[in-house]
Formats: C-alpha cells, structure tokens, sequence
C-alpha cells in the first residue's frame, strides 16, 4: 500500500516574496510605501514639516559651499524655534530627500540642534545613501518616485528651496503647480533660498509677461539670502496659518494602529 505524499504548505501570501515582488503585487508595494512612514510619523507624534530641497552636489567646501553652510544653519535655527513651542507633538520637523549636499545639511543642522529629522530618500542606479545625520526611526527609502513626492507634500507646512538641478525644478514646480492649482488645501509657505541663483535660472517675469503665468502666482514664493531673513519669513507665514488661534489644526493624532503594535 503506497503511503499519501506528505502535504505541501505554501507560504501565507504577504509572506511568499516571490509574490511580493511580482508585477501583479505592485499595488501592495506602492501602499507600503504609504503605510510604513505614515505608522511611523504616528508614533514619533510628527505633524507636519518643513521640507527642504536642493542640489546632492553641493559640498560643505565646494564652490557653492556657502549654501550648504546657511542650510545647516537655518535648519538649526528652526528646530531651535520649533521645539520651543508649546505643543504635545513635534511641529515642524526638517524633512529633507535623505541624501548628502543641501539634504545633509539640512538634515545636519536639526541633529545640532538635538531635533528629530527626516529623511525621505530614493533607490537609484547610482547608489545615493542616506546621510547620517537622519533620525534613524524617520530614514526612508522609496522605490517609487511619486510616493516620496506624496510625503514630500502630505505634512509639509513650508518648503525651502536652495539652488539644484534637474531634481530640485521638478520638485519645486510640482509643489507651486499643486498650490496653483489648489490641489492642495493648506498653505505652503515657500522660501526660494538664492535670489540670484534663482533669478538666473527661472525668468519668472517672463513667464508673466508670456501670459503662461498669472501675476499673482508670483506671490506663492518669497526669496531669502540669508538665514536669519528665511526665518523670519517661514516664522511670519507658519504663525499666521499654523500657530495663531483660529488657525486650522494639524490633523489629529491618533494611537499607533493596533496592527501595527502586534506580532501580525
């Protein structure tokens, strides 16, 4: 009498990687890319942020060095002013793109001031590591662009921007487009860091007079060229919308999602 096969068990399939990492599980990869900052950001009581973007390839000592030094600088200053605010959660956190130049300054200048600081990088061809300056609990790594975009732009309350390529004008222009547009339901105060540098690279002027642009889109941005006039403006933009009574409330915070505290 032949004896029955012994029963073969597949894996459950949010543990079969095989599957995981077929093109027909995308969906599940792209909302873990939603899910995983998002319990993390609840359980580091993160409410919103202060995004700055800028160029990987600016040095602390190279030839535009100046902007790496005064984005350390003002990140601290920030943090500083934030975490002498009176609130429960963390406000205003420095969120950067998690990679070196105006990213790790920035990142730099909240770990001088002893602040939490998050980084959101990406996975490229050419391996961009994440700068050590990340609050280990906020390090992400993307896969996919437009997640990182999306939190980019979900908690951010401003957004502070130093001279960059090609990254930095789609980041920028993807932001000022959603202000724009209003698709987005908040108030981004946006500081475009380098008059001269920006001037150069963005005839705004002439997109006005094109008539591609309204006049008063001009308005969506201010310049700063030091970090003591960055402050100030981000300080009078995020008090009037933000910290003022009457100014609409962060979104609640919650408990951390029973799922996500167990063994499952």
């Amino acid at each position: 009498m032949n004896e029955a096969p012994a029963p073969h068990r597949r894996p459950v399939a949010y543990k079969n990687q095989a599957f995981v990492d077929s093109s027909d599980a995308r969906p599940l990869r792209i909302l873990s890319e939603y899910l995983e900052p998002l319990h993390h950001f609840r359980y580091e009581r993160v409410r919103d942020t202060i995004v700055f973007f800028g160029s990987a390839r600016i040095s602390e000592e190279g030839p535009l060095g100046r902007y790496y030094r005064e984005a350390r600088e003002l990140a601290r200053l920030i943090t500083v002013w934030s975490d002498s605010l009176e609130n429960t959660s963390r406000r205003f956190v420095i969120t950067s793109g998690g990679g070196p130049g105006i990213m790790e300054a920035a990142n730099r200048g909240a770990h001088d001031a002893g602040g939490k600081t998050i980084g959101l990088n990406i996975r490229l061809p050419h391996e961009q590591l994440p700068n050590p300056y990340i609050t280990p609990s906020l390090n992400f790594e993307f896969h996919y662009f437009f997640m990182r975009k999306f939190w980019f732009a979900y908690l951010a309350k401003a957004l502070v921007v130093f001279p960059g390529g090609f990254g930095t004008l789609d980041e920028l222009m993807e932001i000022l487009t959603l202000v724009q547009t209003q698709k987005l339901e908040k108030r981004i105060i946006t500081v475009l860091y380098g008059s001269s540098f920006w001037k150069e690279i963005v005839n705004f002027d002439a997109l006005v007079r094109h008539g591609v642009i309204s006049e008063s889109d001009l308005k969506l941005f201010d310049f700063a060229d030091d970090p003591e006039s960055a402050l100030g403006l981000l300080q009078d933009g995020l008090t009037r919308h933000y910290i003022e009574p009457g100014a609409p409330l962060p979104e609640p915070e919650r408990e951390t999602p029973a799922i996500a505290r167990s063994r499952d």
